[in-house]
């Protein structure tokens, strides 16, 4: 599935709910569900900078894609990862860098997080995007 598809099925899984404490309580099964990084990759150099919590993010070129695996301390934040996860992992540097986060916005995730949490939010799509910057240069040599 491209980005966009993933997109478009997590924009309409969204709108099924019809509350925020339902969207919160979905957004928490889906980070239980979160394949776990490994212990080994639970370093300081993986930890997101701007996060309330504590989030490790690692990603490695599996073929010509980028594969991700994450982990946070807070039950709400590695659901927000999960998503994030779900959107771009499997996923070709190129594709990852010329996608437009839009379902953040159209699910309304972003104005029902705490500044702090939106912010660590930010963070997480930026890192995602650092990661693909980095293979993309290792790609195009």
């Amino acid at each position: 599935m491209t980005i966009k598809e993933i997109q478009e099925e997590i924009i309409d899984e969204f709108s099924m709910f019809d509350d925020w404490m339902e969207r919160y309580e979905y957004i928490i099964e889906l980070g239980k569900a979160l394949p776990i990084i490994a212990e080994q990759h639970k370093l300081d150099e993986n930890l997101i900078k701007g996060c309330q919590s504590k989030v490790w993010l690692y990603s490695e070129l599996d073929a010509d894609k980028l594969k991700f695996t994450a982990d946070s301390n807070a039950i709400l934040t590695k659901g927000i990862v999960a998503l994030l996860l779900r959107v771009f992992s499997e996923q070709k540097p190129a594709d990852i860098l010329a996608a437009e986060t839009t379902f953040i916005d159209e699910i309304g995730l972003k104005e029902h997080l705490s500044p702090t949490r939106a912010n660590g939010l930010v963070s997480m799509v930026k890192q995602i995007k650092m990661y693909a910057i980095v293979q993309q240069t290792k790609l195009a040599n």
